[in-house]
């Protein structure tokens, strides 16, 4: 709902916490996969549209139940036709077929900008069709659990889903697609079971778009376009990594920050997009070309955390490389860059969430499925730019 209560803020500050703690997580082994990335050419030019698609898919998700929820229309239930049961049919064949598309993206864009001179399509398919399904079964069961905590402990789903989401699409992500990297490379042999996982994973996906369920057909039929630009858009991010490789060597910490970054940009984003996406649904939100009062009010609890969590990403990313024994910057340098980078980020994220959100339900689409992608994803290219950035002018 719009107008957050003391409560609520604290609610979403608890799961920013979380999300920032866990991407970091993420970073350290991102910033361990240096040697995977060299040996996989396009891998690294993947990983922003990987970890995004987990973030995207699955509080699109949450963000329909809450709807669902705060409607009348949830009942707890995995059968199909349920709400819960089209939805999660819908986000698993989302996974399959983007992850796919994710990988020729990746490889398209890393030949078209000369990042390398040769690429294996079937190695970058493999690793993001088995890493994305593995990484989007344990964010599901995640998801799922919180649907039941919310409804059980009357929680608002707006308020937790786009951080916990992203919080596990970082975490696990990362490590799926590092695992997925041990199924390559078998011969003959694996390059046969590896052309069959393309091939179901295709095959399923579009089983899901041409679903004879209703709510999981019009999930996919109108997630797909967004999720599409989306793919576009992070591994365009991801572009900029792999041209930054030799300075992120130089100081891993910045690459460690890197998800925890770009991961609170969208979840921000997604805490304003959800709670919009819910008000439009209910009537109580008012589809304005300026924000109304209660909208800036949200904005301004959007800002204050965003501080906090900033600042709390550029300490903690210097203490995680510090850790792992990597040379680092100045901490007070690496918060510099995180709340300097943070502040145009946040900036993005609110306009991108507000007009995002309105355009959707203006063009008569759910603005559940369409807000939340709308904003993780540009905060992808958008906040990698800006890090980058802000880096560039603190040095």
């Amino acid at each position: 709902m719009l107008g957050p209560s003391a409560s609520s803020a604290g609610q979403s500050l608890v799961a920013l916490a979380v999300n920032s703690t866990t991407s970091l997580v993420a970073g350290a082994v991102l910033g361990s996969m240096t040697d995977a990335f060299e040996r996989y050419p396009g891998l690294l030019a993947m990983i922003p549209a990987a970890i995004g698609l987990r973030g995207n898919v699955f509080s699109s998700l949450g963000s329909r139940v809450s709807t669902a929820i705060h409607t009348g229309e949830f009942r707890p239930s995995w059968r199909p036709g349920s709400v819960l049961g089209d939805n999660a049919a819908a986000a698993l064949a989302q996974t399959l077929l983007l992850g796919v598309v994710i990988a020729l993206t990746a490889a398209v864009v890393s030949l078209a900008f000369g990042l390398t001179d040769e690429v294996r399509l079937l190695d970058l398919v493999t690793v993001s069709v088995v890493g994305g399904l593995g990484a989007s079964m344990v964010v599901l069961a995640a998801t799922v659990i919180l649907v039941a905590a919310a409804v059980r402990y009357e929680w608002d789903l707006d308020k937790i889903v786009a951080p916990v989401v992203s919080t596990l699409g970082d975490v696990v992500t990362v490590p799926a697609l590092w695992l997925a990297t041990f199924v390559l490379g078998h011969g003959v042999a694996g390059e046969t079971v590896q052309a069959g996982i393309a091939l179901v994973a295709v095959i399923l996906g579009v089983r899901g778009l041409l679903s004879s369920r209703r709510r999981v057909r019009r999930v996919m039929q109108e997630s797909l376009p967004v999720l599409l630009i989306a793919a576009v858009l992070s591994t365009l991010a991801g572009v900029m990594l792999e041209h930054q490789l030799v300075s992120f060597t130089t100081s891993p910490d910045l690459l460690v920050l890197q998800p925890a970054f770009v991961s609170s940009g969208g979840a921000l984003g997604g805490l304003l997009a959800a709670s919009l996406a819910t008000g439009l649904h209910l009537g109580t939100v008012r589809p304005a070309r300026l924000p109304t009062r209660a909208v800036r009010r949200d904005m301004a609890v959007v800002v204050i955390l965003a501080v906090v969590v900033y600042t709390f990403n550029g300490a903690g990313a210097n203490l995680v490389a510090d850790l792992l024994g990597h040379a680092t910057a100045a901490a007070g340098n690496t918060v510099a860059a995180s709340l300097l980078g943070g502040a145009v980020a946040v900036v993005f994220v609110l306009a991108v969430a507000y007009y995002g959100t309105l355009g959707a339900y203006r063009l008569r689409v759910d603005p559940d499925t369409y807000g939340i992608p709308i904003v993780t994803s540009s905060v992808d290219f958008v906040g990698t730019f800006a890090l980058i950035a802000a880096v560039a002018v603190l040095t």
